[in-house]
């Protein structure tokens, strides 16, 4: 993956059943929804968004791919890159989808289960493959956020960049969904750990919040809730 050549403020579409939808902490039952995926995709490009962040939940909970039509409308629908996690199990499953058009694939839970299966992808796609690191406290959780592994995410992160990841995408569970704002410290220490772009995710609120992404290293932050509750606009937040 190329370094992102500003810092960037990527909308998230998460979804499920066919719609946007937002969690609250990764969990199901929480969900609030903002309907059809192509077409907010198409919204936050037309309000200037360089990347869009996909997340098949269906997929990162029950390990199958159910948004698929979804995600290929999108990509067939707007003209920047996309990257796409959620039940991305397999090297096969990875490089079908990067030569149907989506440019990064993150894997959480079959990067830490497979961790050959980065190197394995990224020796045929070099910079494509984003690992996710959520953090619940100070260990990265697996399988929607369900179960710990024992990892710490610093000494996570320099693992997957020795084999070849391209990006970490660094989710803070804990403020996760709740608008209750970052954690620039955690940001701070994965960012100043590895060489290459991390990308935070979990708990945006306002715009001091994206600032403090920004100042703490990381290359891009993904913001969801609170783009779609409209607490600011995708250009103020890209103006921040």
């Amino acid at each position: 993956m190329t370094q992102f050549p500003a810092f960037e403020v990527i909308p998230a579409v998460d979804m499920q059943d066919g719609e946007v939808v937002q969690l609250v902490q990764g969990e199901r039952g929480t969900e609030k929804r903002y309907g059809d995926p192509v077409e907010a995709a198409e919204r936050w490009v037309a309000a200037g968004a360089r990347t869009l962040h996909l997340v098949d939940l269906d997929g990162a909970f029950e390990g199958e791919r159910e948004n698929a039509a979804a995600v290929e409308a999108i990509v067939d629908a707007v003209d920047v890159p996309v990257q796409l996690g959620g039940g991305i199990r397999t090297a096969e499953d990875a490089l079908s989808l990067l030569d149907r058009g989506v440019d990064r694939v993150i894997l959480g839970t079959a990067a830490v289960e497979n961790p050959d299966i980065v190197r394995e992808i990224s020796d045929r796609r070099p910079g494509s493959v984003v690992v996710s690191l959520d953090a619940k406290g100070d260990e990265v959780v697996v399988s929607g956020w369900t179960e710990g592994t024992g990892l710490a995410p610093v000494e996570a992160a320099g693992r997957y960049e020795d084999l070849g990841a391209g990006g970490i995408l660094f989710t803070d569970v804990d403020v996760e969904g709740r608008l209750a704002g970052v954690r620039a410290d955690r940001i701070e220490r994965l960012a100043d750990a590895v060489g290459i772009p991390v990308i935070a995710s979990g708990g945006v609120a306002t715009l001091a919040d994206v600032r403090a992404c920004r100042a703490a290293g990381a290359a891009a932050v993904v913001v969801g809730t609170a783009l779609y509750e409209g607490a600011f606009t995708l250009a103020d937040a890209m103006d921040a």
